[in-house]
């Protein structure tokens, strides 16, 4: 008998090294996938390309990414100096205009970034200046009235970071959108959002505007856990009212801060000071936070840089007896990886921030680095990795991501600690949620590469075109 088909995806290779098949798509899954499949519907054709599962970037903050966007680049800045050049080399903008950059990191620079530098550079206009980490922002004066505080440097960091970011203006729902179509553009079918606002509210909002073109689970930042708790939300569940494009994500707390501005909390000091970091929730406040969220069906996400962080965040997760997620995981004692596995903890990793962060790492965690960005050793002691990319910290693309795991480079210098590097197959199942294939009945979240992975460079896989992508049977991208 005929079937009848939705959608029938014609001329691809089923996974890495594939045969070639059609996939057929109905109901918005996958219904049957052979050679030369019988169609009525809409006919797709995938000119010989890859089909894998659809790509999860699974940590993004999603109106900073959609802003930096159309900031200016910092990244490849030595000094506070030659920040301040570039920004009034680039800056455009009508007096009194905000004027942003993204991507500055100041770990290793012989300067420090005041708000007078940006001051005698731009006489009174309004400047706001992101850290690659997020942590860090280094504000004009006029920026800092614009927001209504007063600072002696104007650089705010951690906590003062996060509450200043939120009361710059953000970028417009439809700035937010269009990076959704960009994310598909690049494989991706779905992201957890990880902004510190109302996240929900944010995205049905958007969502009335136009399908975004992801699906969306939505994180609950700290200070509106009892807002969720009291809209009935549980992690996992579908919202109404945004054609099931959007979830309830995770509950996210900060134990430490970054590794660029000293402020990841360790076990050890860091060199030529006292500091261990910054503890920004102890253990004993921690547990209470995390163990509240469990009980109503939120599950906790901890964000853990430093190793002694980690530390705090398992010995929490392992007094509340709940499962849940670590964010980052950078630098992680030997003695608490196989925790992660023992507690059913899963290492929510960006494996782009380690070629970034590799001289920061050499230079202020020094004899420690073969336990930072500890992927392979997770892996072998039975950790769930899921890969995201921080964007905008890296660029919300997997690819980049996958590219990193695979290779600990991106750039001519050897691979960084290689011993912790990953196989392709295993680095795309950690950016697919652990999806391994396309099989029949699976929700038809799919992305056609068109090249086969497998037969690319480490290095060629930060460039790998895009054929289509599509979310839930619905096309959201064709090249």
């Amino acid at each position: 008998m005929t079937r009848v088909t939705a959608l029938l995806l014609c001329d691809v290779r089923l996974g890495l090294g594939g045969p070639r098949v059609d996939v057929a798509v109905t109901g918005g899954r996958v219904a049957a996938i052979g050679p030369d499949l019988p169609h009525t519907g809409e006919v797709v054709d995938g000119r010989g390309g890859t089909v894998l599962p659809g790509l999860v970037d699974v940590h993004v903050h999603m109106t900073q990414w959609a802003s930096s966007r159309r900031r200016i680049p910092l990244t490849q800045a030595r000094s506070a100096a030659e920040v301040v050049g570039i920004v009034a080399g680039a800056s455009t903008v009508k007096p009194g205009e905000l004027v942003m950059g993204h991507g500055f990191r100041d770990g290793t620079w012989p300067d420090v970034p005041h708000k007078d530098l940006l001051e005698r550079a731009l006489p009174g206009q309004p400047v706001a200046l992101f850290s690659n980490d997020l942590h860090t922002l280094w504000l004009s004066p006029a920026a800092l009235r614009l927001i209504g505080r007063e600072h002696p440097t104007g650089v705010l960091l951690e906590n003062d970071c996060m509450a200043g970011t939120a009361a710059l203006p953000a970028a417009t729902d439809e700035w937010v959108l269009e990076a959704t179509d960009a994310a598909a553009a690049r494989g991706v079918t779905e992201i957890v959002d990880y902004e510190y606002s109302d996240t929900v509210t944010d995205w049905l909002r958007r969502s009335a505007l136009r399908k975004p073109g992801v699906r969306v689970s939505a994180v609950v930042s700290r200070p509106l856990l009892d807002t969720a708790i009291d809209r009935g939300y549980r992690t996992g569940d579908v919202v109404p009212g945004a054609d099931g494009l959007l979830k309830v994500g995770p509950y996210k707390l900060f134990v430490d801060g970054s590794l660029n501005t000293r402020t990841a909390y360790c076990h050890d000091p860091y060199p030529g000071h006292d500091s261990h970091g910054l503890l920004e929730l102890p253990f004993d406040e921690l547990v209470p936070l995390m163990d509240k969220a469990s009980r109503n069906g939120i599950s906790p996400a901890v964000h853990a840089i430093g190793d002694w962080a980690n530390t705090i965040a398992l010995d929490a997760f392992a007094k509340v007896g709940c499962a849940g997620r670590i964010e980052h995981a950078q630098l992680v004692h030997p003695d608490d990886v196989p925790r992660f596995a023992q507690l059913g903890v899963i290492a929510g990793v960006q494996p782009a921030h380690q070629p970034d962060d590799r001289d920061v790492a050499d230079q202020h965690w020094p004899g420690r680095t073969a336990n930072a960005f500890p992927y392979a050793a997770l892996l072998a002691a039975g950790a769930t990795l899921e890969l995201g990319s921080d964007a905008p910290v890296s660029p919300l693309d997997p690819w980049d991501g996958i590219a990193s795991a695979v290779s600990r480079t991106d750039d001519t210098r050897p691979a960084w600690h290689p011993e912790q590097a990953i196989a392709l197959d295993i680095a795309l199942a950690a950016s697919s949620r652990g999806r391994r294939a396309v099989r029949v009945g699976d929700t038809a979240d799919l992305t056609v590469t068109a090249v086969d992975p497998g037969t690319l460079a480490p290095h060629e896989l930060r460039e790998i075109p895009i054929v289509l992508t599509m979310v839930g049977g619905r096309l959201t991208h064709v090249s």
